[in-house]
């Protein structure tokens, strides 16, 4: 061990998760702890079982988290990458589980301004990354001049990530040498995204994730290539101008207005309830395509033609029976919108409200049925007589279909599903088949392959 060159030293130290490993590690060889001090990352995460142990009967003298950090950085010569924060599950604990009073602390508040300016610069000149990871109790009713201290200081900062916080942009310094953004959980008391949009004028990456506190909520980024925004429920006008955008995700629940140009989009996955006024301007080189609603026929109704569209997946989110009836959602309605989908997945939510249609011309196709080469859907098998014959007016009309991959519902009872899978193989003997299963809130585990020529 004391015979291994200093570089790779280095590189084991670094792939230490939590640098309180690499703490220890210094103290069991000579050449680890001569080599500590090269190290140019700090990963610190205040673990769920602390917090535990400290609102225990008898809690032991723990020593404060901020002085753990505060020394790490003091034995360090150059800092490039400080990620700190406590454990995720924390952010369920709420003030009512407060009963030692936390809320009233700070050791945990690591967006605490006082406490960041002291550390900070030490280490500014050199520091490319960094992730703050607050505790929320402690940090939702003290406003954070993070974004201040780091615009003011790290003139060479390219990623940063904070979670759990209220920050504010005051004194907000352009930022070029920013490329990625995360703001999660976040609460923000300015109107609009203005300050954000001047003052990280590169952003090439740009993370949203429950931020509140906008009144119109607008991203006009130039050099933006991949954007994940998701909105509260508060209604509100959404509006994206991104000229580069290549990938974005998009989810709100019900904006009052929805405008997205963005003509350089190749991924888009979008999630939204009722689209009341929704506008895009026409996508030239979207090729990858999501669509969630609670309504999925009403959204379609109100998207352009699309027909760069390649690979096509429908989810009807949270259908409610009651509403079958007044259904928009057609098979011909989706192909009429994106006539060259040579991929097509329907989710179960979706497929259900297509099966609720009782019109058999709601199934007729007169486009896009000769392009669709693959097929995949999530069944439920409510009514597998009904299931079968949709499947049919899908298999009978796209001709050129060669992959087919039905999931069925976990739950199904067996006989059920393997009657259904042999009818199916039965009926379109030369369709190369893949079988599965699926299950809620996990990914798809596939059961068998079976292939017939």
């Amino acid at each position: 061990m004391e015979n291994l060159p200093e570089p790779l030293i280095l590189e084991i130290l670094t792939r230490l998760n939590d640098s309180t490993e690499s703490t220890r590690t210094r103290l069991t060889s000579k050449t680890f702890n001569s080599a500590y001090p090269h190290l140019k990352s700090i990963n610190l995460q205040y673990p769920l079982t602390q917090y535990l142990k400290s609102r225990s009967i008898n809690p032991q003298p723990i020593t404060p988290f901020k002085e753990i950090f505060s020394k790490m950085v003091e034995n360090l010569l150059r800092v490039e990458s400080v990620c700190i924060g406590v454990d995720k599950r924390m952010r369920d604990v709420s003030f009512d589980d407060d009963v030692e009073g936390e809320g009233d602390g700070d050791d945990l508040w690591l967006s605490d301004g006082g406490w960041v300016g002291e550390w900070l610069g030490r280490v500014c000149g050199g520091l490319r990354r960094v992730s703050i990871s607050d505790f929320w109790v402690q940090s939702c009713w003290r406003r954070s001049c993070l974004l201040s201290l780091l615009s003011g200081s790290c003139h060479n900062l390219v990623e940063l990530e904070v979670k759990n916080a209220w920050l504010s942009v005051e004194n907000l310094n352009p930022m070029p040498m920013l490329t990625s953004l995360t703001l999660e959980f976040i609460r923000l008391d300015d109107e609009d995204l203005n300050e954000l949009n001047r003052c990280f004028p590169n952003l090439e990456v740009l993370n949203l994730i429950g931020v509140g506190g906008f009144k119109l909520p607008k991203i006009h980024l130039l050099n933006l290539k991949t954007c994940h925004w998701t909105v509260s429920n508060v209604p509100s006008s959404l509006a994206l101008i991104t000229p580069n955008l290549i990938t974005l995700r998009l989810e709100c629940i019900r904006p009052t207005s929805l405008y997205v140009e963005a003509p350089m989009l190749s991924n888009f996955r979008l999630s939204l309830d009722q689209p009341e006024a929704f506008a895009v301007k026409k996508f030239q080189n979207l090729k990858t395509l999501w669509l969630e609603s609670l309504f999925i026929g009403s959204l379609l109704l109100k998207f352009p033609i699309t027909d760069t569209v390649d690979n096509l997946t429908l989810d009807s989110r949270n259908w409610a029976k009651g509403a079958f009836k007044s259904s928009q959602f057609t098979l011909e309605k989706v192909f009429t919108v994106f006539p060259n989908v040579s991929t097509l997945c329907i989710n179960s939510s979706a497929w259900s409200e297509l099966e609720s249609c009782s019109d058999p011309e709601g199934w007729e196709m007169t486009t896009g049925r000769k392009g669709l080469k693959t097929f995949n859907v999530y069944l439920l098998l409510v009514d597998p007589s009904l299931t079968f014959s949709s499947v049919a007016c899908v298999l009978d009309q796209c001709v050129g279909l060669s992959n087919v991959s039905l999931l069925i519902y976990h739950d199904v009872v067996a006989n059920v599903s393997k009657s259904f899978i042999s009818k199916c193989m039965a009926r379109w003997p030369k369709v190369k088949w893949r079988w599965g299963m699926w299950k809620e809130g996990k990914e798809d585990s596939w059961i068998m392959d079976v292939i017939s020529d």
